[in-house]
């Protein structure tokens, strides 16, 4: 989700434009500590990246999304704009993002919000596998981007969007990225693979209203080979201390040359235009999900590093855009701490972040092949 996308022109111009979506405010009661507790006795899901998935596999992961989008909506008289239990994830992210974007709850959140998501096409859908993952560091080149077999438009998710060269219009384009994408190749409604044609009910911005539009991906191989170069995750899994990780996956500014693993995923698909590029409605492209596969893996192999001392460390601001992402000036804070709430609201309890640091807890049960 978003990255670095239109976050500035998108504070902005929701700030203007639109109000705020309420959430509710967790209550001690909401709060729970899952899980010190490990797998025992349980089955623990073994998530692979996609390409090492057999054809027929990676055709029911895409079939189990498929189904959640027709599946109606648990939280539609909440959220105007869901229309599909698929719906009810992508109004969840929306109303969550300032809450959980260029701060400490960052990757602990996200890490929940995945797990939810994987559940929900099991029980739900039937699905029989872990949610996969994506390792970037395969295709992040300018020549073999595209090529990935994520993007297949058989066995993947498919890939671009037509090239759109003007993408100024402000009825057709209400919402682009504030960071101007170099050598952006995409920017029209996705016309391939297994989603091509599909309507996203909401977004983009932080907005939950019914605003169907169609599915659109920008892709940047250039920006993709910068800021998801080898150096950038080396830099991310060489980190000393949580504080520097997060740094190093999030970036440092919304510049190009501040882009790293988060950015350069959602802006190397969704570019100047793409759904991928929102920080608020990001999940509507259903590539979101192997964005924070791929970091959530990224996460875990950072704590499987030093174990003894990761399990149980974690920083940075309780507040979005504070220090050390203070990329619009100082804005006033406090660090986290393991005991920092989570909240997900319209889906069961509340969780803290101590609750999702260890992918292998009874809570989560779940590890990365």
């Amino acid at each position: 989700m978003y990255l670095p996308q239109f976050v500035l022109a998108g504070l902005l111009l929701v700030a203007g434009v639109q109000q705020a979506v309420a959430v509710p405010a967790p209550t001690t009661d909401d709060i729970t500590t899952a899980a010190s507790a490990s797998c025992a006795g349980k089955d623990v899901l073994v998530r692979k990246e996609w390409r090492s998935l057999p054809k027929p596999e990676r055709l029911d992961y895409i079939n189990a999304v498929k189904c959640l989008m027709k599946k109606p909506s648990k939280n539609g008289e909440v959220y105007a704009g869901a229309k599909s239990r698929y719906d009810d994830f992508l109004a969840l992210h929306i109303v969550e993002t300032d809450l959980i974007h260029f701060n400490g709850p960052f990757l602990a959140w996200h890490r929940w919000f995945l797990h939810l998501f994987e559940q929900e096409l099991r029980n739900t859908c039937g699905y029989k596998g872990a949610q996969p993952y994506w390792d970037f560091s395969k295709d992040n080149t300018i020549n073999g981007f595209s090529k990935s077999p994520l993007f297949d438009v058989t066995h993947g998710l498919g890939g671009n969007g037509p090239y759109v060269a003007d993408v100024s219009d402000p009825i057709t384009f209400p919402v682009t990225t504030p960071t101007i994408i170099p050598n952006r190749t995409g920017g029209g409604c996705l016309d391939n693979g297994p989603f091509s044609g599909l309507v996203v009910n909401m977004g983009l911005g932080l907005s939950t209203d019914y605003t169907p539009h169609c599915l659109r991906r920008d892709f940047s191989p250039v920006l993709v080979s910068q800021a998801l170069s080898n150096s950038n995750l080396k830099a991310a899994l060489d980190a000393k201390n949580y504080f520097d990780f997060s740094i190093k996956i999030q970036g440092t500014s919304f510049e190009v040359s501040g882009l790293t693993l988060h950015a350069g995923m959602h802006l190397g698909i969704g570019g100047q235009v793409g759904d991928a590029a929102d920080m608020y409605s990001s999940p509507g492209d259903p590539l979101f999900w192997f964005i924070h596969g791929a970091l959530d893996k990224i996460w875990d192999q950072w704590q499987r590093a030093n174990w003894s001392v990761r399990k149980s460390e974690i920083a940075g601001p309780d507040t979005n855009f504070a220090y050390p992402f203070n990329f619009f000036g100082d804005v006033p804070y406090k660090n986290i701490t393991l005991d920092f709430p989570l909240q997900y609201p319209y889906f069961g309890k509340n969780l803290t972040v101590r609750d999702v640091m260890d992918t292998k807890n009874a809570a989560l049960c779940y590890t990365y092949a």
